[in-house]
């Protein structure tokens, strides 16, 4: 795996702080799917305790710092877990995405990425640290994304009109879709082919995925994303998550 050098700096300066045991790598980078400028770094740094308001503190110094140098506008990101609290998938933990700390769960999608596809950039393999993740467990993640977030954005017609977010909307029911009937994932350039869309709209998605300053009709588009979406989250509420 070729490490980006951001990440590279990243690792050395939390390596530096004493208490971050493993920064493993998920998303993109883990799945061989990254895409210079266009897709972010996803990391899961866990933590030999609690990550408390000092220690969230020290973090958004380091994240500022670099976000600001080696990895201005590369949309690095990491979720911080008390190793304690692995088993525990309900749990909030501080992440740094976008600029800013927020609390978020570490979500199904991201565990499976870790274990069948991630690497360690120090530390224990993720597959040592994280239990396995079954075809059925797959499904499950796939299921509580589809019926959690997106069901909530398709009850919002008007967030559509996002040009970002019907994008990921698209590549993300494509890429549900595909985890309930077959229990794995799909990369997200898979994913764009296997989308809900006109070969107009499939054509300019990938042109965006390969870094292309392609745009879309917005109203159009955000119909069809936001149509797919509620299609795709109905089916998802029907289908259980043992075997398809």
């Amino acid at each position: 795996m070729v490490t980006p050098p951001a990440v590279e700096e990243f690792a050395a300066d939390v390596a530096a702080l004493g208490w971050v045991t493993d920064l493993l790598v998920a998303g993109s980078l883990a799945t061989g799917d990254h895409r210079p400028g266009v897709s972010d770094l996803d990391l899961v740094a866990l933590i030999d305790g609690p990550v408390d308001a000092a220690r969230q503190a020290t973090l958004a110094t380091v994240h500022r710092r670099l976000d600001a140098g080696s990895a201005a506008g590369l949309h690095l990101g990491c979720v911080y877990v008390d190793s304690a609290t692995i088993p525990d998938v309900q749990r909030k933990h501080p992440t740094w995405t976008h600029g800013q700390l927020v609390q978020r769960i570490l979500s199904g999608i991201t565990r499976v990425e870790l274990v069948r596809h991630g690497y360690a950039v120090f530390g224990r393999p993720p597959g040592e640290a994280f239990p396995p993740m079954s075809d059925d467990d797959v499904r499950a993640a796939a299921r509580d994304e589809l019926t959690g977030y997106w069901a909530w954005a398709a009850r919002r017609p008007w967030l559509w009109l996002d040009p970002t977010l019907a994008d990921l909307g698209l590549t993300s029911m494509a890429r549900g879709r595909h985890a309930l009937h077959h229990g794995d994932l799909l990369t997200k350039t898979a994913a764009v082919e296997a989308a809900a869309a006109p070969a107009w709209l499939v054509n300019q998605l990938r042109a965006r995925r390969r870094g292309g300053s392609v745009t879309s009709p917005r109203l159009r588009t955000a119909l069809i994303a936001w149509r797919d979406a509620r299609r795709t989250v109905r089916r998802a509420r029907r289908v259980s998550p043992g075997p398809s």
